[in-house]
């Protein structure tokens, strides 16, 4: 029998619709549906003769149900996991069908709060972790799971080494997944989001449900779903808003919701609590609001308050390209004239898009949209009396002024022009310099919010966004009631334009001079814009464009124990590096460090409340020869520079002094060596016998077959091991980054887990090596391994001196081994928080979390 499982996800971890997971498996069971992969695609095939049947896999939903080793808690079965993908590839392709992946690129503004809400939540559940490490020494049950850290990034590094179309999006991944699997006409979607019921696009089924030896699944079908509650598709977005969502909290109709359920009356005792409230709403709905559909805005039938901005933003996240809502008000259509020219609602017979009409919900005039011929565009038009010629318009409902279009003499392109209603000055709007994007901008009177329109020639969709005049951050959201699709944030991401409010000098009231300040991204070079965002939507890269367009990167949890002091967060390690990272990747910022832009880091540490990102600072780098334009190492393809590019790769590491012993090394353990280096430098809480554990492992990891890995069993769990065990693959993640940011100078197979990493081979040899094994024996008496061995030993032991750092064994430590640590000159600190690196310091967790800023400091050891 199928049915959606809980045992591994709880309702609060499900994503999507709040309520609706629990209230289709107990309320709802029959829209699930049993179905079979091989059978569909056979059906399809013959529908579509010459269509090769096509999943589009929401991979980010089924990461955990993908990792089907045994052993989750040391760092990563990367060997075991590298099979199982493959097998699931393997399965679907000897049936014919196509998959296509894609991975969340980023985290929406909209969704940060849920983000953080997760992520904190999260923490709970690996202290929760630890303590049965400590207690047990052994791992816990398969309900403790936890994903091992970096798993969504090299999985999308494994699948394309399998072959396998794998995509990155430039936002929410779910929304692209949907709209790719309607405009594809795909087989259908596979993943595990309850907002795959609510988007109307092809059909959902349910990862968790697969059974990949039967290729037997469940689809979950919307259409039932909609007659069981008595509804229609297009009112699914209403009610998953109502419900609460990623974007809608869920206490913000919470008491709406329950006097919903208090005049309901076919209240069943057999229902639990959730699947009444969802049957109470749905309701409510058919029965109440249906009743002024198209008559009264959503604002005067629910309780919005100061919410109507939001809820607006969530209704049209559910609407795909070319799709719109009944419940955004609009007036019936009709023909309007204007200047004197008849024009009524009509299809573009290349688009087989219907021209909508802008409507003025005070005024009660609609604005005609015309399309731009080249960008396939909607534009409003009105005529200007002066020259007789048509001007394309957007009209703002609330202050009823309408946003002309003026000409930039150099470019010849049309810039908007919008009128702030408080001001009452003119605002001209940002136009891509290459992207054809045009920017239109009005403000909301109520929230009193900028609202900036983008409009890409690319992706042919408008993106609205809206400025924070106070914290002037941008909030991809939709305060307009007539916006009639899902408006995508930077999907010609390469011109995700951060306006600032301009500056003007009114001279008189017929004479307004316009001093524009604006900033396109963080780096304006469009060209090299556009390669870091193929990169990063091939999934060839990481995080290298988010830092370039946005500004703003994120990390989720990683296995560390926030009652250790003697090891510090990946976070802080690993900072530096991220750090001469932007001031490679933001080329203004080489010459003066001080004046470049903080970078935004939402990672997670033990002690973060994560209430704002830490601004951090690019840190200059000293590259020998000076350093490298981007252009030069990502387009030059002469083959010296092949070097320039190494070299700026060690010198993001601070390692120019190691470039000729590392050289020295052999793949793939040449990329290992350069981040055990820079892990022993900077952590003095590590020692020989770390170093000893490390270097065994990956010389042994690479005469195992999997089948061996699967039977090893290490004799009892470390919790030190767990996070040095994270703590390397978390540094194999930095690696990526660092590796694309600089041209590719090593190949990325050199630093997949798969290659240099196996968890429990790391936990069997730090558990020898604590013990006092001899070398010979953790190589297994293997004389070749040796060798090698002491080679990869000296290495690092000898770059290390070159920092004044000498590896020791844990005998010869003193009592200064508590917990402190640093490394001079590499690193950062915050400023303002009451510590300093210089000195004896503090323990690095006593450093309070916040939006302070990180800047170049002398850190010592301590």
């Amino acid at each position: 029998t199928f049915g959606l499982r809980g045992s591994i996800l709880s309702e609060s971890s499900v994503m999507g619709v709040r309520g609706l997971q629990g209230f289709v498996g107990s309320t709802c069971p029959h829209i699930c549906t049993v179905v079979n992969f091989k059978e569909l695609a056979e059906h399809h095939r013959s529908k579509y003769p010459g269509c090769t049947p096509t999943i589009v896999v929401d991979a980010m939903c089924c990461l955990r149900y993908w990792y089907t080793p045994e052993s989750w808690i040391c760092g990563g079965q990367w060997r075991e996991y590298f099979s199982a993908l493959r097998d699931f590839v393997k399965t679907f392709t000897a049936v014919g069908i196509k998959l296509i992946f894609f991975f969340d690129g980023m985290v929406e503004q909209d969704k940060r709060d849920e983000w953080v809400k997760r992520r904190l939540k999260n923490n709970r559940e690996i202290s929760r972790i630890f303590h049965y490490i400590k207690s047990h020494k052994e791992q816990p049950g398969r309900n403790m799971f936890f994903i091992p850290s970096g798993l969504a990034v090299f999985t999308r590094f494994a699948l394309k080494t399998l072959g396998q179309e794998t995509l990155c999006s430039l936002q929410e991944a779910d929304y692209e997944v949907a709209s790719y699997g309607l405009q594809h006409n795909c087989l259908g979607i596979l993943g595990e989001d309850t907002d795959y019921l609510i988007y109307d696009t092809c059909p959902y089924f349910s990862i968790s449900e697969l059974c990949l030896e039967s290729l037997d699944t469940i689809m979950l079908c919307r259409e039932k779903l909609c007659e069981s509650l008595g509804l229609c598709v297009a009112d699914l977005p209403l009610l998953a808003c109502l419900l609460g969502n990623d974007i809608i909290p869920e206490g913000m109709f919470e008491s709406f919701r329950y006097k919903c359920l208090s005049s309901y009356t076919s209240v069943k005792e057999n229902f639990d609590k959730k699947g009444n409230i969802v049957l109470a709403v749905s309701d409510h709905i058919s029965k109440v609001l249906h009743l002024y559909q198209g008559e009264k805005k959503l604002e005067e039938l629910l309780p919005l308050g100061p919410n109507r901005a939001l809820f607006y933003k969530g209704m049209a996240s559910y609407l795909l390209p070319g799709q719109k809502s009944p419940w955004f008000f609009q007036k019936p259509k009709s023909v309007i004239t204007l200047d004197k020219q008849v024009v009524s609602m009509s299809s573009d017979p290349e688009s087989r898009q219907e021209v909508p009409m802008c409507t003025d919900p005070e005024s009660r005039q609609e604005v005609p949209m015309c399309t731009d011929p080249e960008s396939r565009q909607e534009v409003p038009m009105c005529t200007d009396p002066e020259s007789r010629q048509e001007v394309p318009m957007c009209t703002d409902p609330e202050s009823r002024q309408e946003v002309p279009m003026c000409t930039d003499p150099e470019s010849r392109q049309e810039v908007p022009m919008g009128t702030d209603p408080e001001s009452r000055q003119e605002v001209p709007m940002c136009t891509g310099p290459e992207s054809r994007q045009e920017v239109l901008m009005w403000t909301d009177s109520e929230s009193r919010q900028e609202i900036i329109m983008y409009t890409g020639h690319e992706s042919k969709q408008e993106v609205p966004v809206c400025t924070d005049p106070i914290s002037k951050q941008e909030d991809s959201m939709c305060t307009h009631p007539e916006i009639n699709q899902k408006l995508p944030v930077a999907t010609d991401s390469e011109f995700k334009l951060m306006c600032t409010n301009p500056e003007i000098k009114q001279e008189d009231s017929a004479n307004v001079g316009l001093e524009i300040k604006q900033q396109v991204t963080m780096v304006s070079d469009t060209e090299i814009l556009k390669v870091a965002r193929a990169h990063h939507v091939q999934a060839e890269s990481y995080l290298v464009y988010n830092i370039m367009s946005s500004g703003e990167i994120e990390c989720s949890n990683t296995l560390e124990d926030e009652l250790d002091q003697a090891l510090p967060s990946q976070a802080f390690i690993y900072r530096p590096i991220r750090q001469r990272v932007y001031s490679l990747l933001l080329e203004n910022c080489q010459d003066v460090a001080s004046t470049c832009p903080a970078v935004k880091e939402w990672f997670v540490y033990p002690g973060n409340p994560l209430r704002h990102p830490d601004l951090v600072r690019p840190l200059q780098m000293t590259v020998p020869g000076g350093t490298p334009s981007l252009k030069t190492l990502w387009l030059n393809q002469e083959p010296e520079i092949q070097v320039r590019r190494l070299d700026t790769l060690l010198a993001c590491f601070n390692l120019s002094s190691s470039r000729e012993e590392l050289q020295a090394v052999e793949s793939p353990f040449q990329a290992l060596c350069c981040l055990l280096i820079y892990l022993f430098v900077q952590v003095d809480t590590l020692c020989l016998e770390d170093l000893h554990a490390f270097i065994a492992q990956a010389l042994c990891l690479q005469g195992k077959s999997t089948s061996q890995l699967v039977n090893l069993q290490p004799d009892y769990i470390n919790s030190r091991a767990v996070q040095l065990g994270s703590l390397l693959v978390r540094g194999l993640t930095t690696l990526v980054l660092v590796n694309s940011a600089c041209g590719f100078p090593w190949k990325m197979s050199d630093f997949m887990p798969w290659n240099v990493f196996d968890g429990k081979l790391f936990h069997q040899k730090y558990l020898q090596s604590e013990k006092g094994y001899a070398v010979e024996v953790l190589l297994e008496q293997n004389r070749s391994r040796l060798t090698k061995f002491h080679n990869l030993k000296a290495v690092v032991c000898k770059a290390c001196m070159k920092e004044n750092r000498r590896i020791t064994g844990r005998v010869h430590w003193g009592s200064h081994h508590a917990g402190r640590w640093g490394r001079q000159g590499s690193g950062s600190h915050r400023t303002g928080s009451g510590y300093s690196r210089s000195g004896q310091g503090q323990p690095w967790r006593d450093q309070g979390p916040g939006s302070r800023q990180y800047e170049h400091d002398q850190w010592r050891r301590y």
